[in-house]
């Protein structure tokens, strides 16, 4: 068995302090720690964040040797265990890493625990030291003894395991319940008084139990966990979450958490909070998707170098589509915020012209440099599997749906097929000809490793729903991504290609000074003298350099126009039908 000792070494300067206890080493022991962690897909190099790393046996100090940035050996000498002694700064509000001040601490085991080799297949027990007055534990990783809640000792099957299992540390909300017949946690750390925590739990509860039917509602067969954990962080502005096998790391604006009215009442459902249940919905989701059914290629992870895949388009993607979905399913929202939040994503891909450049399966295989390594020419340059592999999913939905079948049994099918494993792309395509009683080689030929847009107009229409456009804001119609400030004026952050504003020759970094003479202080404040569709005289500065410009907009622009979606109203009997199955409208 592998022991770990995660103590709190300096709340002030950020740091842990690990002990890592291998009893029988080898002669030459190899450790490391891993450069990512499953689920984000970028190497981040948690190596960088170790200190003092030190080795011996018997309190004897053994000679370590650095072999990468990542990687160390310990000469060792006779079979007594081997003790290795580091500290690691956590100063990472994020997920994806590691946390520690004087209010809340948080971890993930890639970023603590080094690995040790040959070793990462045994069992693995986690202790955690003494913690400051009224901190508290939260980790869905089985406790050795007592409860989750009083117990500082946790194991795992595996280093596997032991990593996919976050830890929280602090003194935060906690509440509980049960979806499924299966105990689910809710902790929260951070959020302002008036936090309405029972409102979150109903919630959340509703959509546990969806995509629980969701999965298993047919066969009969139980949840693929005993006991599930939702680490939120509430901080100023922040949102995302990381999945994990059962549990999973939140972050989330405090704004967007529910709240009590002034008389006590729940609030209504606001955009926030439905964010922020999509979300959860969404990580949820991943239990089954990705985390057990997962692409051939993550059946055994690499830790030490990028992992690729083409199917991120389908684990994240068609995750991005149930997440809403679901939350329309428990009637947490109604259609027409579903449809709202729909159009957003398409509104979001047709305003990207990286999807003519790059297809969702190269999306998903070029994540390891593209997706999560943005600059001022990704919107260029990419499209976002995200969104563009959810609009996938619908497409596929709707077109299964007119023929009698439904992505749902396709999901279904994949799961009970694999026994929620591995699968590849010719299973999913193989779940589809099932499902459709035809080949679905065209689309996913066309939809998924083409680059032309998706003919959800068309198939929209056939469920009572219309496709229609209102104009976008006058800075993305000339294909402009601007920040704003009082203090930094306007920057330009993107200049989209084929735009008016490229042609013009406005580059990222540029500072908007006037439009025909008049100083500005909002884009907009422009629309008081400029006329939609005029041309203009633009003045801007450039590396201390002050430069005027003529932008002319072009007169058809597919920038101006942002897709919307609306209901139908009194649909043809057979379309109604199809949407009432599709969305309950």
């Amino acid at each position: 068995m592998i022991r770990y000792r995660v103590d709190i070494a300096d709340l002030h300067s950020h740091h842990y302090g690990v002990t890592v206890t291998v009893p029988k080493p080898d002669v030459r022991q190899t450790v490391s720690l891993p450069v990512w962690i499953p689920g984000s897909y970028m190497v981040r190099e948690f190596a960088r964040h170790i200190s003092g790393l030190q080795a011996s046996q018997g309190g004897q100090a053994r000679a370590l040797t650095q072999l990468d940035k990542t990687t160390w050996t310990v000469d060792c000498q006779g079979g007594g265990a081997l003790t290795l002694r580091y500290r690691v700064y956590a100063f990472d509000t994020s997920v994806r890493a590691a946390f520690l001040d004087t209010r809340r601490g948080f971890f993930n085991g890639t970023s603590l625990l080094l690995r040790v080799h040959g070793r990462d297949g045994q069992t693995q027990r986690l202790k955690i030291g003494k913690l400051p007055p009224q901190w508290q534990i939260a980790t869905a990783m089985p406790a050795i003894a007592g409860t989750a809640g009083s117990t500082t000792e946790f194991e795992a099957a595996d280093y596997d395991e032991l990593v996919d299992h976050p830890v929280e540390l602090g003194n935060f909300w906690r509440g509980e319940f049960k979806a499924g017949g299966v105990p689910h946690q809710f902790v929260v750390s951070g959020a302002l008084p008036g936090f309405d925590g029972q409102r979150l739990l109903a919630d959340t509860q509703r959509i546990c139990e969806a995509a629980i039917k969701f999965w298993h509602g047919g066969d009969g067969s139980p949840a693929p966990i005993s006991r599930y954990v939702f680490l939120l962080n509430a901080v100023d502005d922040g949102y995302g979450g990381l999945e994990h096998r059962a549990s999973t790391a939140l972050i989330a604006a405090r704004r967007d958490l529910p709240r009590l009215t002034s008389d006590g009442q729940p609030q209504a459902m606001t955009d926030g909070l439905a964010s922020l249940l999509g979300v959860i919905s969404h990580e949820y989701f991943h239990t089954w998707n990705v985390k057990r059914l997962k692409p051939v290629e993550f059946a055994r992870f690499d830790y030490s170098r990028e992992n690729y895949t083409q199917l991120l388009w389908f684990f994240e993607g068609f995750t991005a589509y149930y997440d809403d979905l679901l939350l329309r399913r428990a009637g947490l929202i109604d259609a027409s915020r579903y449809l709202k939040l729909l159009a957003k994503a398409a509104a979001a891909v047709a305003a990207t012209p990286g999807r003519q450049v790059q297809s969702v399966a190269e999306a998903s295989f070029d994540a390891w440099n593209k997706y999560y390594r943005t600059d001022e020419n990704t919107p260029n340059a990419t499209v976002s599997y995200y969104q563009k592999g959810s609009l996938v999913a619908l497409a596929l939905d709707l077109q299964l749906r007119r023929q009698g079948s439904s992505l749902d049994a396709v999901m279904r099918a994949l799961w009970q097929q694999s026994g929620g494993g591995p699968i590849s792309q010719a299973d999913i395509a193989a779940a589809l000809h099932a499902a459709g009683r035809r080949s679905f080689a065209p689309e996913l030929a066309d939809w998924v490793h083409g680059r032309g847009d998706l003919p959800l107009a068309d198939l929209l229409a056939e469920f009572g729903v219309t496709w229609g456009h209102e104009r976008a804001g006058w800075a993305a119609s000339l294909g402009l991504r601007l920040a704003e400030g009082p203090v930094s004026g306007i920057q330009v952050r993107s200049v989209l290609a084929g735009s008016a504003a490229c042609a013009a020759g406005i580059s990222a970094g540029d500072e908007l000074l006037a439009i025909d003479g008049w100083r500005l202080r909002r884009f907009d404040d422009a629309l008081a003298w400029v006329q939609p569709g005029a041309s203009f005289e633009l003045l801007l500065v450039r590396d201390q350099r002050v430069t005027r410009l003529t932008l002319r907009p072009a007169p058809a622009n597919t920038l101006a126009q942002v897709p919307t979606l609306t209901l139908v109203d009194k649909p043809a009997k057979a379309i109604a039908a199809r949407r009432l199955a599709w969305i309950a409208a």
